[in-house]
């Protein structure tokens, strides 16, 4: 009971924080996502956990130095639950916190593109891991649609070479080892250091350098709220943390308080 209380306490008063900010930047990670159908990376059923091989492919001088490693990846790309997958209320919320005129930036961990599906601008999202819709050559600047590799897997390709260098080709994703791109980090960190509330949704904030902007935002004086199903590693840092399902309190969060106030009455 007390959990509860103190649970409906947190809701109500980011809920206040929302209505009262001008300046939002929120980061999401795989835990916003997991509604949808897609399993996350660390979690308890999360991709790696299950499956510690697939964390290899991860690996870009893995993926480079063997070939075995790649026809994988494109096999697993052809199955991928992105494809198939369509934005949840989650995603929603936060396409109705940026009509509301309050959000700076829409940070994302995330590379299934469904916050662009969900529709919110491609002025506000910076996909600092990159993008599973698209596919990259790794020698020059060839990029396409994630489909039309996906189409010479199923034609009988094993091992993707650039129709235009011979170059490998993999998805337009950021991999471990390998440089994120520094127009989204400076990005990144002025939304950061822009904002006077700072949200962290389905993110356990292990990944730098990305997840330094919470501290980032705290140093300019930014409230920290944090919600996610599991501890993060910057829970120290919240002002306030909420665990609870992400595709159901986000829209009440966003909603504002007056929707909460009114969802209260009818539930009393």
């Amino acid at each position: 009971m007390v959990h509860d209380l103190q649970h409906n306490a947190n809701v109500r008063t980011l809920t206040h924080w929302v209505d009262q900010s001008d300046r939002i930047t929120v980061l999401t990670g795989a835990g916003i996502s997991t509604d949808s159908g897609i399993p996350d990376f660390r979690g308890p059923n999360g991709v790696w956990t299950k499956n510690p091989k697939a964390e290899k492919a991860s690996n870009i001088q893995n993926f480079i130095s063997d070939p075995e490693v790649r026809k994988a990846s494109w096999r697993d790309r052809l199955d991928n639950r992105a494809w198939s997958a369509d934005p949840n209320d989650g995603h929603r919320a936060l396409v109705q916190l940026e009509k509301r005129n309050k959000l700076v930036a829409l940070l994302t961990q995330n590379v299934d593109g469904l916050h662009h599906a969900a529709g919110s601008s491609a002025t506000k999202v910076v996909e600092v891991h990159g993008t599973l819709r698209e596919v990259a050559c790794l020698e020059c600047n060839y990029r396409d649609d994630m489909q039309v590799a996906l189409n010479r897997v199923r034609q009988g390709e094993e091992d993707l070479d650039c129709p235009e260098c011979g170059g490998i080709l993999k998805s337009a994703t950021i991999s471990f080892g390998q440089s994120l791109v520094q127009k989204d980090l400076l990005k990144a960190e002025a939304a950061a250091q822009n904002c006077d509330l700072m949200i962290a949704i389905g993110t356990t904030l292990a990944v730098y350098p990305i997840a330094a902007v919470v501290p980032s935002a705290q140093r300019v004086g930014a409230k920290i709220a944090i919600i996610n199903a599991e501890p993060t590693e910057m829970d120290h840092l919240a002002d306030l943390i909420i665990r609870d399902s992400i595709s159901e309190i986000l829209p009440i969060i966003v909603n504002g308080s007056s929707n909460l106030a009114e969802k209260e009455i009818e539930e009393s």
